[in-house]
């Protein structure tokens, strides 16, 4: 963490800024030390990345997930602009604005979307409520505009209005009240600041997926365990997607019903990396504790309520929400 982070780092109970003591620096960066508030509320900085967060919490799947899969599906390893195409399909954010702004990435995972704001020349604060913080730090560390933090979104520790942008991709739905934790996210938005989330869709044909038929199972089992049985199941269970997604007309349709994550003929991949992302995928849609979908009528209420204002709310593919908020008269 930068020193300079200190300026926007508040308590997320009390709101106080913190005080930085016995730190160990290298350069202007933080590697290890101690935030406090004034009403003494600790918080560990290791590894150079501040914990406002327990260590073992809902997300501890999203953690072994993306520190196994550290690289997966960073464009810069993959050799594809799958990442770069989504985010600013989605966001709607352009590489001219970003350059030199502000930008807070709320469940950064292993920093997939923080490499495009960063290659943008955006100043990047990358958080996420797991330990996938660390496969982030890892990643990016020779991004000097880059701080990673693991903390709540429903308890941001930032200063109120401290970010240019300020985007949530693949996150909100995994969260236990998505209303609630998207209604965090306008509060870091500077006047005129521009806000962009996608969530999945919540749809009828949802109940006609495996993931909802299994996810009552496997959403309680140990990660570990999980991830050991879905590296068991997608050799077993990819080939027979593959065979019946080349089944003319309908085998796009019916692959759907199989519990794999399929990209063949989705998304530019090689075999290799199909295989590889279908172990990541299957266990991402089996292993959260939380998966609520939403819909367009409902996001866009939200975004409304939270006053924001050039609301743009549609599907594509995803449901996406864009906002601004009202900038200073």
């Amino acid at each position: 963490m930068k020193k300079s982070l200190l300026e926007i780092l508040r308590c997320p109970v009390s709101r106080s800024q913190l005080e930085l003591i016995d730190a160990k620096m290298n350069g202007d960066s933080v590697e290890e030390g101690w935030l406090v508030s004034r009403e003494g509320a600790r918080y560990a900085i290791t590894r150079g990345i501040p914990r406002f967060v327990p260590a073992d919490n809902y997300a501890t799947g999203f953690g072994l997930q993306w520190n196994h899969f550290r690289r997966t599906q960073l464009d810069s390893f993959s050799g594809h602009s799958i990442t770069h195409d989504r985010f600013y399909r989605f966001t709607g954010f352009t590489p001219q604005e970003l350059r030199g702004k502000r930008v807070l990435d709320v469940g950064c995972g292993a920093g997939r979307f923080a490499e495009i704001a960063l290659a943008a020349g955006a100043h990047v604060v990358a958080l996420d409520y797991s330990s996938a913080v660390d496969a982030c730090g890892t990643n990016h560390a020779d991004k000097p505009q880059l701080d990673v933090v693991q903390g709540d979104v429903y308890a941001l520790p930032f200063e109120f209005a401290s970010f240019d942008f300020v985007y949530c991709l693949g996150v909100l739905q995994h969260t236990p009240n998505v209303h609630a934790a998207f209604a965090a996210l306008p509060a870091m938005l500077k006047p005129g600041a521009k806000l962009a989330i996608d969530l999945y869709p919540k749809l009828l044909r949802n109940a006609l997926w495996p993931k909802y038929w299994l996810r009552p199972i496997t959403r309680r089992m140990d990660a570990g365990k999980l991830f050991s049985l879905v590296e068991r199941m997608v050799p077993v269970l990819l080939p027979i997607s593959l065979a019946v997604g080349r089944l003319p007309v309908v085998g796009q349709q019916l692959r759907k019903f199989l519990p794999v994550v399929n990209y063949e003929g989705v998304l530019p991949l090689s075999p290799s990396q199909v295989k590889e992302w279908a172990v990541l995928d299957t266990f991402d849609m089996l292993a959260p504790a939380y998966d609520n979908p939403q819909n367009v009528e409902t996001v866009r209420e939200w975004f409304n309520a939270a006053g924001l204002v050039n609301v743009l709310v549609k599907r594509m593919g995803f449901v996406i929400g864009r906002g601004e908020a009202k900038a200073q008269s």
